[in-house]
């Protein structure tokens, strides 16, 4: 029998990378369900006031565009108050994506990477996917998260969110909880 081992090296702290991966990991459910469970409020609470959440739009090249003040966006918002327009707009139905019924989302979030991490900044890349139910039809929408997590504080907080929606054909209009 041939035993194998492997040799970790000497600067990597496992231990740490693991509770910083299940803490990234935790928070980004956490947002999800606040969406999946139309509870907006708390889902605000997961994002810094000075927020950049940007959803690039494609090119007729199928390139993504590069400069939301220059070129067409599916969704921009430069802080967190168009985030809070947003949920006032859904929740006094003034909406034109959120009127009655409203819809039923199901979240699903997988292969959470950490790409850099500078002090308590820490940037993530994750694929997901959501499960969209309404006048009784289902519509899948996925793609790839790219946002910055804070850690200095009491709780984490996104100061950045960039959502690259890989099926952009849309049927309907579309908000904040569909990604």
């Amino acid at each position: 029998m041939t035993t194998t081992t492997t040799s970790v090296p000497a600067d990597l702290d496992v231990t740490a990378d693991l509770v910083l991966q299940h803490a990234i990991e935790q928070f980004l459910y956490r947002e999800a369900r606040h969406l999946d469970d139309r509870e907006f409020e708390q889902w605000l609470e997961c994002y810094a006031d000075d927020v950049v959440y940007w959803m690039p739009a494609w090119t007729d090249d199928d390139v993504l565009v590069e400069d939301p003040q220059r070129d067409i966006s599916l969704i921009y918002y430069g802080n967190k108050g168009g985030l809070e327009d947003r949920v006032f707009r859904i929740r006094t139905e003034r909406s034109s994506a959120t009127s009655i019924p409203e819809p039923r989302t199901s979240h699903n979030i997988s292969n959470v990477e950490v790409i850099e991490q500078r002090g308590a900044l820490v940037d993530v890349r994750f694929n997901w996917h959501t499960m969209y139910f309404r006048y009784k039809t289902v519509d899948p929408y996925y793609g790839t998260t790219f946002c910055t997590i804070d850690f200095s504080g009491p709780a984490p907080l996104i100061r950045r969110k960039t959502v690259v929606l890989k099926n952009d054909f849309i049927h309907h209009v579309v908000d904040v909880y569909h990604f």
